[in-house]
């Protein structure tokens, strides 16, 4: 089986169709991600409908500032309610190349988005965009333990840091041209990798409207890059998400 830990299924299109092809190429799970209150909403929807869609709810950290702190508040009672029905927190987290002004606010809404998925206990899907420092500073700060680093594009010594605290980077499918994450993946261990597309961005062939199914590019160039066989990544990447989401 495989699995795409991060997509936003809900700006996709033909969603049906999409589904269909992910039921023929054995695309298992696929998490779409929550950016704002009602998308969060529309993916519960997604994750009603179709059984291989799994809902992780959160706040984007640019939109997050046009919320005030009630509305953040709000969002989060409504995460908490609909806690059964939530898979992770996500995605979340701090950008620093979208916004240079309000960095102390997305460290303070990251943190209540840390704390929520700690009391729940789920996994948090982090964008650490320019930040990636800073998100895992505070990530350790609040002793994390269920972390999944989303598109991480940090230094070395940073990827080190993420495997010694034993948490997640998921690779997307340009890593089938992106020489930055096919050195993640050469080097980070399997234990410690998942697999991603972040649709309908991030085509692994440079095109447009990306789909969950195109999650088989990661599989197939972790598999070349760590000499396996794509069968034992598959296997191996699926041991990974039932460690860290069940």
């Amino acid at each position: 089986m495989y699995i795409d830990v991060h997509c936003h299924l809900d700006i996709c299109k033909d969603i049906d169709k999409i589904i269909e092809e992910v039921r023929k190429k054995k695309i298992g799970i696929i998490i779409s991600n929550g950016v704002k209150p009602s998308v969060n909403r529309k993916i519960l929807e997604l994750a009603k409908k179709y059984k291989e869609v799994k809902c992780s709810m959160g706040i984007y950290p640019i939109d997050a500032l046009a919320l005030s702190d009630g509305e953040i508040d709000e969002e989060i009672k409504f995460i908490r309610k609909n806690k059964d029905k939530v898979t992770a927190i996500g995605e979340v987290g701090i950008d620093y190349k979208e916004d240079s002004e309000n960095w102390d606010r997305q460290k303070k809404i990251f943190r209540k988005f840390i704390n929520l998925s700690i009391e729940l206990n789920k996994p948090i899907i982090v964008h650490s965009r320019k930040a990636e420092k800073e998100c895992i500073e505070i990530l350790e700060e609040l002793n994390a333990k269920k972390v999944v680093m989303h598109c991480f594009s940090g230094k070395f010594s940073l990827i080190e840091r993420i495997s010694r605290n034993g948490w997640f980077l998921s690779i997307p499918g340009n890593v089938n041209h992106s020489e930055q994450f096919q050195n993640i993946a050469k080097k980070i261990d399997i234990k410690n990798l998942l697999c991603e597309t972040d649709a309908p961005y991030l085509h692994p062939l440079k095109e447009r409207d990306n789909t969950p199914v195109n999650v088989i590019y990661s599989y197939k160039k972790i598999a070349e890059l760590k000499n396996m066989k794509i069968k034992d990544v598959e296997k191996a990447i699926e041991k990974n998400y039932y460690r860290l989401f069940s």
